[in-house]
């Protein structure tokens, strides 16, 4: 049995999220949570509230036990771009790519 959470369209470079969520990936949920809350990266809050996700999904859907939960999959996917544009010299411009993500958490009892 495994709960999942899912966030979609989250306004960050799937390549700074991977750092955060290959930090926890494999480690047991209390584990991962503390890790969470003491790496500086932006990735970070979004990742540890992801996880109260799965985790709620986990004990409220499935009467899975938190205690015992442990994240097996974890991975960023991207997601679309948001193409901007930046006025540079001598009348051009230059594309600004706003990259998204779409961030997956699965846990699962141990």
């Amino acid at each position: 049995m495994e709960a999942r959470a899912h966030a979609n369209m989250i306004r960050i470079a799937p390549r700074k999220a991977q750092l955060v969520v290959d930090l926890i990936r494999g480690k047991k949920v209390g584990e991962a949570i503390a890790i969470l809350r003491h790496t500086p990266k932006a990735a970070s809050p979004i990742v540890e509230k992801l996880l109260n996700s799965a985790i709620a999904n986990a004990e409220h859907n499935y009467s899975m036990d938190v205690n015992k939960l442990v994240i097996t999959q974890a991975y960023v996917n991207q997601g679309p771009t948001m193409k901007r544009f930046r006025p540079r010299a001598m009348g051009r411009a230059s594309r600004i790519n706003k990259r998204t993500s779409h961030i997956t958490l699965v846990v699962s009892e141990k």
